[in-house]
């Protein structure tokens, strides 16, 4: 199926690994260009470089911290001097939380608020007004199931999160008659590296292997009884940048394997 995505620029946050690589590929793989923005300059580099060689499509690279003004801003000036600006806005950058909210500081929830919400507030305010000039596009937020089922070790994730997911339909609204799409997707169990990081911390010295622990997890949450591959997740990103999703707008589809135990 042509997705019609061919030369469609895309700006991918959080782009380097995980699942905003596995959009980063799945859009190159339909012929879109790309601006991947990530803090660590190396990984991004040989991740740039490997797609530009598998795919042969134009990808610029970023390092930046998209949690800080000047990160997102960065992004969004090296987009519109690259191409002019973007199609695609992908609100990717993301990490887990581990704390309880009576010992969490407010650095640790500003931290946060600014990484997972003003990230996606900033680079959608900068890169919108390219996106009607060039006659419509897309805004993708990653959340998460725990918006809406969350977790009990992360609070600070879950309320950023669940922000994201708010603000994402807000934006819709704002953005629909200029022809800017904008959802959001809730995945649920992801095998990422932060996983591996974490589960290989949890076992280390027990007589449990990083692995047993994540497939016992996944026993215990998912009905699928497994974790996705991020490829899975980036094929419905995909799909909803693409113009035959023209319908999908201002809602949040959730990819969690069953793990959303209520309808609503």
């Amino acid at each position: 199926m042509d997705l019609q995505l061919r030369d469609r620029v895309a700006v991918v946050t959080g782009g380097s690994v995980g699942i905003g690589l596995a959009v980063a590929r799945g859009l190159a793989a339909e012929g879109a260009h790309l601006l991947l923005c990530a803090r660590d300059e190396e990984r991004l580099g040989a991740v740039a470089g490997d797609l530009r060689d598998e795919f042969g499509v134009r990808v610029v690279g970023v390092p930046a911290d998209v949690a800080t003004a000047a990160g997102a801003a960065a992004v969004a000036d090296a987009a519109v001097q690259a191409y002019g600006g973007a199609d695609i806005l992908i609100n990717n950058a993301g990490t887990g939380s581990e704390e309880t909210i009576l010992d969490a500081d407010d650095a640790r929830w500003y931290a946060y608020w600014d990484l997972h919400v003003m990230a996606a507030v900033r680079l959608a305010r900068a890169l919108a007004p390219s996106m009607k000039s060039r006659g419509g596009g897309v805004i993708l937020h990653n959340a998460s199931i725990c918006a809406s089922q969350p977790l009990g070790y992360e609070p600070i994730y879950n309320v950023t999160k669940a922000a994201l997911v708010m603000f994402s339909k807000c934006l819709a609204e704002e953005l629909i008659g200029d022809n800017i799409r904008v959802n959001a997707v809730n995945p649920g169990l992801v095998m990422t590296p932060d996983w591996e990081k974490t589960a290989r911390a949890l076992t280390e010295g027990t007589d449990t292997s990083w692995q047993d622990h994540l497939r016992q997890v996944a026993r215990d949450n998912a009905p699928i009884g497994r974790f996705a591959d991020p490829a899975e997740i980036a094929n419905l990103f995909v799909f909803l940048c693409s113009p035959l999703a023209s319908y999908c707008a201002g809602s949040t589809y959730y990819i969690d394997g069953g793990w959303l135990r209520t309808t609503t």
